[in-house]
């Protein structure tokens, strides 16, 4: 499925039962596969109001979708069907099909709240399906659809009951423990999704004091807010305040009823040519909208969500739900974060060993021949992990990156290092061999027998130097040698009877000098090995800060980005409500944009 996306129908993403979200193995299985960038567009709205013929529509099928035809809601749980984009070639098409919410038949509509909030947090953009016009019922539904079953319904009815209160009781931005009581609800808008309320068999003129209008402005007319503080009031803004501050980006469609109401049961049988020619034109405006309109699912720091991550986020909020927490943003991404950057480290480390082992010839005859592939090696691997990590808070997982890459370097020198040890005593062996079986043979035990050891042995020296491959240790290994043969030399020395007792000991100084001379060359290389090698560690330290900071430096500016859209589009809200003549509301908003304000100028001001 990596190369594209097979699914001839939707499969059930997460499960509700016995009261009980679990999520489907399979869809995780599916959602693992897909490496492309995906746009999740999730729909909710009352049961029976026609969800699943709407998706269907959208994946340019028939049916897929379960259709119900009765008064119970059929779907159960969310259904995912992944498609490819039919407008964006390197992107997935993920739908999300919600249950039916306040079936009577329920009884406890507990898990109603989670499939919202999980709709909410899941998609990039979210579609409110309900039936006839936008009325203060209609907002009622929309607003109960936030309230958890788990927090006592007379909790909402007391003075200062708002719907802040409500949402910020199925969903939070911020993890910290000292932030259990602070509302957090200002940084909602950074990751809800776009906003979408279409209108199933609408029947009114869109008119507004004799002058006709767009459904959006339908919408926005729909969406102004009283001025009082009467409990009344109060309960007629809450969810126009709730739409207006938490999805900024919005949009309207009405449907015509598709067709005469005895052939809506066949609906999704029925051929584009039997339905409602108005209808179909509302449905072709509608779908291109959302193809052309709809983005990728990003978190904060525009993280961008392919189907591996939105793996991890529909695990991670099921799992708060299921323990008793809330599902929280920020924990989202911290978990999505250590996942994705434990990968990337071991995605890099993978890359470096396979590099080194396809390109490294070994043993090398020089320490910098191996620690120029390794340079090589450890920036390609750098990049791979720079490439597929993210907020990387603490740096933790750069600094294991880092240990890794010295500890796998520091593996092939000594593996380098052992090859070459163990060519060089093989070809010792073998050259110096019959060399030896003439000392056993006595050869040598003869006046002048001295120095014509030493000049076989020179000679053999001179065929073990001119030997290539023997790689960094061969000079090493040579002193080895002639320090484990210095006791035959020295018997040799004092049985050559053609030498008088001052020329042996002569004899004896010059081999002693020219032992130490190679004793110190031998100091003098492996410190100049050592030397090399922290060398090339500071080298390989200084690069991945380089490349990270970097990195880090395009996170900030992407947090920044986010906060100014984000302001911005506050902004926006404040405008309206000061026009309205809201000033509380103002005053309220006033300071979130504040609050963002300072968080970009510490942005700003950060020096990585």
């Amino acid at each position: 499925m990596a190369s594209g996306i097979h699914m001839p129908g939707p499969v059930c993403l997460i499960e509700n039962s016995s009261e009980q979200l679990v999520v489907n193995q399979e869809a995780l299985e599916i959602l693992s596969s897909m490496e492309k960038p995906v746009v999740v567009v999730a729909i909710v709205g009352l049961y029976r109001t026609g969800k699943s013929y709407l998706m269907n529509k959208l994946a340019g099928k028939q049916n897929g979708f379960s259709l119900g035809s009765t008064v119970q809601s059929h779907t159960k749980g969310i259904w995912m069907w992944c498609l490819p984009h039919p407008q964006k070639p390197e992107h997935t098409l993920v739908l999300l099909d919600t249950e039916g919410l306040e079936d009577v038949k329920k009884g406890d509509n507990q898990n109603d709240c989670w499939i919202f909030a999980l709709a909410v947090l899941l998609s990039s953009t979210f579609i409110y399906n309900s039936i006839g016009t936008i009325n203060q019922q209609a907002m009622d539904q929309l607003q109960n659809s936030f309230i958890i079953s788990s927090v006592e319904p007379e909790d909402f009815l007391t003075e200062d009951a708002s719907y802040v209160t409500k949402l910020t009781d199925l969903i939070k931005s911020k993890s910290s423990p000292d932030q259990s009581d602070v509302d957090d609800s200002g940084n909602f808008v950074g990751f809800f999704p776009n906003f979408v309320w279409t209108l199933r068999d609408f029947s009114l003129d869109l008119e507004e004091d004799g002058k006709s209008i767009t459904p959006d402005e339908y919408l926005e007319s729909s969406l102004a807010l009283k001025k009082g503080t009467d409990e009344n009031t109060k309960r007629f803004n809450e969810p126009r305040l709730c739409i207006r501050k938490f999805f900024p980006k919005r949009k309207c469609f009405i449907f015509h009823r598709p067709a005469d109401r005895k052939q809506l049961r066949e609906l999704e049988f029925m051929r584009e040519e039997e339905l409602n020619k108005e209808f179909v034109e509302e449905f072709e405006k509608f779908c291109s909208y959302i193809y052309s309109d709809s983005g990728v699912k990003t978190l904060s720091g525009g993280i961008i969500i392919n189907g591996k991550r939105l793996k991890s986020l529909v695990e991670t909020y099921v799992n708060a739900i299921s323990s008793g927490s809330l599902p929280c943003m920020e924990s989202a991404v911290m978990t999505l974060a250590r996942i994705e950057n434990s990968a990337a480290v071991q995605k890099a480390i993978t890359h470096y060993e396979e590099q080194m082992n396809q390109k490294i010839q070994m043993p090398t005859e020089t320490l910098q021949e191996l620690l120029a592939l390794h340079r090589t090696c450890e920036s390609e691997a750098t990049e791979i992990f720079v490439k597929n990590s993210f907020m990387d808070v603490d740096q933790n997982f750069q600094n294991e990156l880092g240990t890794q890459l010295e500890g796998k370097q520091d593996a092939f020198v000594k593996k380098n290092m052992d090859m070459s040890s163990a060519r060089c005593s093989d070809l010792l062996e073998r050259i110096f061999g019959p060399l030896e079986e003439e000392v056993k043979q006595g050869s040598f035990h003869k006046p002048g027998g001295y120095y014509l050891y030493l000049q076989k042995k020179q000679e053999l020296e001179k065929m073990y130097k001119q030997t290539p491959g023997k790689g960094l240790q061969a000079e090493e290994m040579l002193r080895k040698y002639n320090e484990s043969k210095e006791e035959v030399a020295e018997t040799l020395l004092k049985m050559d009877q053609s030498l008088t007792e001052k020329e042996k000991q002569i004899e004896v100084e010059r081999v002693k000098a020219e032992a130490a001379e190679a004793a110190k060359r031998a100091v003098e290389e492996m410190q100049k090995k050592h030397e090399q090698l922290m060398e090339q560690k500071e080298k390989s330290y200084q690069e991945l800060m380089k490349q990270m900071t970097k990195k880090m430096e395009q996170e900030r500016k992407e947090l920044m980005a986010e906060q100014e859209r984000i302001i911005s589009l506050k902004i926006q809200e404040y405008e309206r409500l000061l026009k309205e003549g809201l000033m509380n509301e103002c005053k309220k908003l006033f300071q979130e944009i504040q609050n963002n304000k300072d968080i970009v100028s510490y942005l700003s001001c950060t020096i990585l």
